[in-house]
């Protein structure tokens, strides 16, 4: 992990963001004025309905397309400053439906996340190989490392993911949907683990999720898109600013402070 991020540092902050997309000739924004601060060992969500732009922030964030104006910092440094593979040593990414090739095993895949240290040959050292190893203990997937990844469940499979990013090594941690065609054993069981890792360790997660009622119990902050607005907080501070009160048409879905859930409205006629 790079030196300079310690306990209680901002690992990624944004400045006046600006999200979107080129269309031919014109600019399409999302969403604007985006300002925000993720601290070391804290867990963020990023909600929002869809077609909100999630997987835009994210994508900009990771420096896969380009912000439309604005800041983005990784540990004090632009991102633009970054190159491909010293951010790889900053950040790592999990994205939905990657293509990622089943037919290495688990150990294979794993070590993947290696390849920001490793020389041009791809060849690791046992330090590398430590924590690949190590990385698969915290995902409880050592006793499958030789298995092929075509034979896991999409939930084990979701794990090798998470452990992939792991052996990376990375302060930082960007997942876009992990919970996605998983069953609700299993979505919370993800979002536990992803608790824990962020509990035990300095690494901070941020991740975009529908799983809203999830986060709102796990969650250190949360980034909520709405009507390409973004607000940023703990749950506490958007529930107190009715933050979600418009997020779904109020005939149908409604949000309860007390519980802290979203819940079907049932009409009583």
């Amino acid at each position: 992990m790079p030196s300079e991020f310690n306990d209680n540092k901002i690992l990624l902050s944004t400045s006046s963001l600006n999200i979107g997309y080129r269309e031919k000739r014109n600019l399409i924004s999302i969403a604007e004025a985006i300002n925000f601060e993720i601290t070391s060992g804290e867990l963020v969500a990023l909600i929002g309905i869809n077609g909100s732009g999630k997987s835009t922030l994210l994508k900009t964030l990771s420096g896969q397309i380009p912000a439309l104006g604005g800041g983005i910092n990784i540990g004090g440094q632009s991102l633009d400053d970054l190159h491909t593979k010293n951010l790889g040593a900053y950040l790592s990414l999990v994205l939905t439906n990657e293509a990622v090739s089943r037919q290495l095993t688990v150990f294979e895949l794993v070590a993947l996340g290696r390849h920001p240290y490793t020389n041009w040959l791809g060849q690791m050292n046992d330090e590398d190989i430590i924590k690949v190893n190590k990385a698969l203990n915290q995902v409880d997937l050592i006793q499958k490392k030789d298995k092929l990844c075509d034979s896991l469940s999409d939930g084990q499979f979701q794990k090798v993911l998470i452990a992939r990013s792991l052996a990376q090594d990375t302060p930082l941690i960007l997942m876009d949907e992990p919970t996605t065609h998983l069953d609700m054993f299993h979505k919370a069981y993800v979002l536990q683990l992803l608790k824990s890792i962020v509990k035990t360790s300095l690494k901070s997660i941020l991740f975009a999720s529908h799983e809203i009622n999830l986060a709102l119990q796990l969650c250190d902050k949360i980034i909520l898109i709405d009507q390409q607005k973004v607000i940023f907080g703990s749950p506490s501070e958007l529930i107190q600013k009715k933050a979600f009160s418009s997020l779904f048409p109020s005939d149908f879905i409604v949000f309860d402070e007390v519980s802290k859930t979203f819940r079907m409205k049932i009409s009583k006629d």
